[in-house]
C-alpha cells in the first residue's frame, strides 16, 4: 500500500477561477513526501544535522486530470519506485477523498541527495538507503481520470 496524506483545500490554494492553482499540487506532494519520510523514521532536519546532507528535488513530471476546489478533501499518495546511490524516484497521486476517489493529478518526482554545503551530489547514507529500499513498492491499479 502507498503512504497517504490528507489535505484540505483553503482559499489560499485557489486561483481567481476558484480552483486549485496548478503549482500547489507540487506543494501538496512535498508535504506528503516529508510526512512519508517522517513515518519511515527519517526526520530531514536531524538527518542534515547528523550527516551534512539533504534531499533536493531534481526533476518533476506531472499530469493534471481534474481540478480540486475550495473545501475539497484530498489524499496525496507516495510510492517509492526506484532507488539509486544518490537519488530516488517517487510516484505520487492526488486523489479526491470521496467514496469513489477520482484521480486529480499524478506524477513522478526525482529526489537527489546532496552535500548540504556544496549542493553537489553525494551518496545517500547507507541507513537511509536501506530504509528506503525496504519500503519500495508498486502502485495499485491506476484510477480512471
Amino acid at each position: 500500500m502507498s503512504f497517504q496524506f490528507p489535505i484540505r483545500i483553503y482559499w489560499e490554494d485557489t486561483d481567481a477561477g476558484g480552483i486549485v492553482f496548478y503549482a500547489n499540487y507540487l506543494k501538496f506532494m512535498e508535504r506528503a513526501r516529508t510526512e512519508w519520510l517522517r513515518d519511515l523514521g527519517i526526520e530531514q532536519r536531524a538527518l542534515r544535522e547528523q550527516s551534512g546532507g539533504m534531499f533536493v528535488v531534481s526533476e518533476t513530471q506531472l499530469k493534471y486530470h481534474r481540478p480540486a476546489r475550495l473545501d475539497d478533501e484530498l489524499l496525496v499518495t507516495v510510492e517509492l519506485r526506484q532507488t539509486g546511490s544518490a537519488s530516488a524516484i517517487i510516484a505520487q497521486r492526488v486523489l479526491s477523498k470521496e467514496e469513489q476517489p477520482s484521480l486529480l493529478c499524478e506524477g513522478t518526482i526525482r529526489i537527489g541527495w546532496v552535500d548540504g554545503l556544496t549542493l553537489r551530489p553525494a551518496r545517500i547514507p547507507a541507513h537511509v538507503a536501506g530504509t528506503l529500499e525496504r519500503h519500495r513498492g508498486s502502485m495499485s491499479q491506476p484510477l480512471t481520470p
